[in-house]
């Protein structure tokens, strides 16, 4: 650790007699340059910057002229230079640095305006290699902003045309001195601008999205740094503001309707993972309300799926989000289009059928590009003083594979039916708020309980919304995200109808729960995991 001699504290505000210019984006480089010249300003620059401001009729002197060596390397070597970095990270208040600099004839540099070559544009072409990728990775240009930010003490650093504007406007009304309040904003935004400029290039040689590195629970320090994808109009309520980061691009893209809101956007992702459980199933349709599946369908038609979804609970569908796994066809819109359906996500509409459902113009039509599988980023929870991080919470596997994996613990095995159903209910019951409780028969949801503090509330709960819709429970099956902690709960399921049970098991009253479903003529499988979602 480099211990710093005790210096004289720095001026509040510092003149700016030089600055240096290389930009990539020349947007409002001529207006702003001039501003500067107006100034009194000198100004450095390199290559096309140089020449763009020297097209104007400004004065500007090039890098190679102030350091007395030419770009090197096809001008992979240009700024990288003692006389470029002396002279930005020199101390205005320590005499040692000042003395240094006049024994090399080196001149201090008070502003720094660089924005960095477009890697990320660069590398969106579709024949992209690895060679033109590499060329595209700015070396002297981040460098240039480290500094100058590492030194927001005495020096301004500039990496956005949008910053244009404020800075010249304070310039001129403080005869042309910046603030130490602007300077250690612009410093911010500098180390926000290149954390976020490695995180791409850190993406781009992951390449794979299945297995891009975001972040490690190895790491010491987490430190997701993604792209500000979209500023939200606001957040879950309005007084709250809100942005989306990341590039959720190679998962979805909107077809129709307004902006997606923060809210829509979180359920949108509920959706999305909850429909992965069933991409290799026949034709599903899966109903979300708040995140909460409020009915779940498999059936030989997206139609018959979704009329399954829709009887689980008849009035909670009201403004709610409809996912599907299969192609959107005219028959199945058409019943969705009968209720206000707030967002509607498919992987692909048929032939006529973006049309008829983008009669409604308060409704959100959603492409689904790619699986949420595929998404393996981990999970990030706000809590107070910092943030809880764990992997995700993975799509289940294959039907044989799971059941390779789990136990029967009763004595009588379930039958055939049984098993497809438990299938079903527990990928379902995996997506429930906790605590969650799922019945379901043939295919399709017939009560959902979700997030109540008693498992038996939400046992009730689910059996009292299938009996608004006269559904019958009788021979169906239920899930328990987290094991029966006493045999009561599994004794209202079987009150309920219910004839086999699926849950983790791991309870220290595991043997009463098995008597109980034993005495009652059960079957109950033990996954050995729990689905837990607070």
């Amino acid at each position: 650790m480099i211990q710093s001699k005790p210096l004289p504290p720095p001026a509040d505000r510092y003149a700016v007699r030089r600055a240096l210019l290389s930009v990539s984006d020349k947007t409002g480089l001529a207006e702003f340059a001039g501003r500067l010249h107006d100034l009194g300003v000198e100004l450095l620059s390199t290559g096309g910057t140089a020449r763009a401001i020297r097209e104007t009729g400004l004065p500007v002197k090039d890098v190679a002229e102030v350091t007395g060596s030419p770009e090197l390397l096809g001008g992979r070597v240009k700024t990288l230079h003692p006389k470029v970095h002396a002279g930005i990270l020199a101390r205005r208040t320590d005499e040692d640095d000042l003395a240094q600099l006049e024994e090399h004839g080196i001149g201090l540099i008070d502003l720094v305006v660089v924005n960095l070559y477009p890697f990320e544009e660069a590398v969106t072409k579709d024949d992209v290699t690895d060679a033109f990728a590499a060329e595209n990775i700015d070396i002297g240009g981040p460098t240039m902003v480290r500094a100058s930010a590492k030194n927001w003490f005495f020096v301004g650093v500039v990496t956005s045309p949008d910053q244009y504007g404020m800075i010249a406007e304070e310039l001129e009304a403080n005869d042309g001195s910046l603030g130490m309040e602007t300077r250690r904003a612009l410093a911010q935004s500098a180390f926000s601008h290149t954390a976020g400029y490695d995180a791409a290039i850190t993406e781009y040689l992951d390449h794979n999205v299945e297995t891009r590195r975001v972040a490690s629970l190895d790491d010491d320090t987490f430190a997701p740094i993604l792209p500000k994808s979209q500023g939200l109009r606001y957040g879950e309520n309005p007084h709250q503001k809100a942005a989306l980061y990341g590039d959720p691009s190679a998962f979805y893209r909107q077809l129709h309707g307004k902006e997606l809101s923060f809210n829509n956007l979180i359920d949108l992702s509920a959706a999305l993972r909850l429909i992965a459980e069933f991409e290799d199933a026949q034709p599903a349709v899966a109903i979300l309300k708040h995140t909460n599946p409020c009915g779940v369908g498999t059936a030989d038609s997206l139609e018959e799926a979704y009329h399954k979804a829709f009887a689980t609970d008849r009035q909670s569908p009201f403004g709610g989000i409809v996912v599907v796994n299969r192609a959107l066809d005219q028959a199945t819109a058409e019943a969705i289009n009968a209720v206000f359906t707030e967002l509607i996500i498919a992987p692909s509409y048929e032939n006529g059928v973006l049309d008829f459902l983008m009669e409604k113009k308060n409704r959100r039509l959603i492409e689904s590009l790619a699986s949420a599988r595929r998404d393996t980023a981990p999970g990030v929870r706000s809590v107070v003083g910092g943030m809880l991080v764990q992997e995700v919470d993975a799509a289940l596997g294959s039907a044989d594979a799971m059941r390779a994996d789990w136990t029967v613990a009763t004595d009588r095995q379930p039958s055939d039916t049984e098993w497809s159903d438990l299938d079903f209910a527990w990928r379902v019951c995996k997506h429930v708020k906790s605590n969650a409780i799922v019945y379901a028969k043939g295919g399709a949801t017939l009560g959902i309980g979700a997030g109540q503090m008693s498992r038996i509330d939400s046992s009730e709960i689910a059996v009292s919304k299938g009996a608004k819709s006269e559904l019958d429970f009788s021979g169906c099956v239920v899930a328990s995200d987290a094991f029966y902690p006493f045999a009561d709960g599994l004794l209202a399921a079987a009150d309920a109808g219910a004839t086999a049970a699926i849950q983790p098991g791991g309870s220290v009253r595991d043997d009463e729960v098995i008597a109980a479903a034993n005495e009652r003529g059960m079957a109950m499988v033990f996954t050995g995991k729990r689905h837990f979602r607070h």
